[in-house]
Parts: structure tokens; sequence; C-alpha cells
């Protein structure tokens, strides 16, 4: 049985909720053990789905031992399907690692799922700042040091992308889906 664009957004929908981003986190420890705080993660972790980010663009100049003279900036939607941002909640400032999940996309193979990562790794390999949700506009929202794949696979996901994934040394989890459309085929064909 093949992904459902359903699934898809299903699990888009779950894992942006904080506590289902937590228990997704459960499945790759090292990420989840970057949270500053579990009791308090409603203040610790953000999730942004479909994520934006500002890219700054610094001209320098020549004349002025190459001081910035001109700054341009970009607004762009990554090819991530979420990022999960590190914050302190008694401070209320971003701090940490960033996580960026990868949902297994209906038709997605592979090389199109490694690809997304990859576009991700150019983009933010950039000076770049968040586009935060209104909610959180308040939290800095500057590049981190690092970020961190994690793929959303599900139980029907051809075995060759958890095999590349495996030997790509990319941590991988799978979703936990309630098979809705399942449901709703089954009471059609009964009718």
């Amino acid at each position: 049985m093949s992904i459902q664009k359903s699934d898809y957004e299903e699990i888009l929908a779950k894992y942006s909720q904080c506590n289902e981003a937590i228990e997704l986190l459960k499945q790759h420890r090292p990420y989840l053990e970057m949270i500053p705080s579990i009791r308090r993660s409603d203040e610790s972790l953000i999730t942004m789905p479909l994520p934006v980010i500002k890219l700054r663009k610094i001209l320098l100049s020549q004349t002025d031992n190459f001081s910035p003279i001109n700054a341009t900036a970009k607004t762009i939607l990554l090819p991530c399907d979420l990022a999960y941002l590190m914050c302190d909640p008694e401070w209320k400032i971003k701090m940490g690692g960033e996580i960026l999940i990868f949902i297994h996309r209906p038709e997605e193979d592979l090389s199109d799922l490694l690809s997304r990562w990859r576009q991700t790794q150019v983009l933010l390999d950039n000076n770049y700042e968040w586009i935060m949700p209104q909610y959180y506009r308040h939290i800095l929202s500057e590049a981190a040091e690092n970020s961190y794949p994690l793929f959303v696979l599900f139980q029907q996901t051809n075995e060759r992308i958890k095999q590349g994934l495996r030997g790509a040394h990319l941590p991988f989890a799978i979703a936990d889906i309630q098979q809705t459309h399942l449901a709703e085929l089954t009471v059609s064909d009964s009718q």
C-alpha cells in the first residue's frame, strides 16, 4: 500500500504540536536530550510547520578594509516540513541546535528525500534568520551553529529508503498514524 496525501497531512499536523513532537523525538534520544526542559516543553520547544527563513546577503567594500556596505535579504520557504527550535524557558531566547523534520511525501523516492535535506543544508550555510510564527515573534531568531535532520517514514515506506538513510547515517523515525482513510474506505465499501 502506498503513502497517501492524507497520511502526509496527518503527520504534518500531528508533529506540529509540541507534545507530539516530543513523542517523535523519543525515537531518537540524542535529539530529545537537546530540549532544554521537558517539564516546560511548551516554552522550550518551538515547532514551525513549513518553515521560512530570511537569507541575508552582505556585500563587502574593498576600499574600506572589507567592511559591510550593503545588505540584502531574501525570504524563502525551506524544503523541510517542520523545524524544531530550542528555547530557554527562563530567558525566552533561542538556543542550541535546530532539528529539521523531513516527512516522506507521497511518490517521493530516496533521491528526492535526500535532495530536500541537501538543499536545506545549502540554504542554511548562509547567514539567515528564522521568520518566527506570530506567537514567538518576541524570541531572537538568529541561525544556530548546527542543524540536525530527522526523517519521518511510514510503515509502508519502501525498504530501500530506510536502507539508504541507514547507509547515509541519517536518523529516521517511523510515524504512528491512525489509518483514518482506511476506516473511511471500509465504511464506504460496506454501504
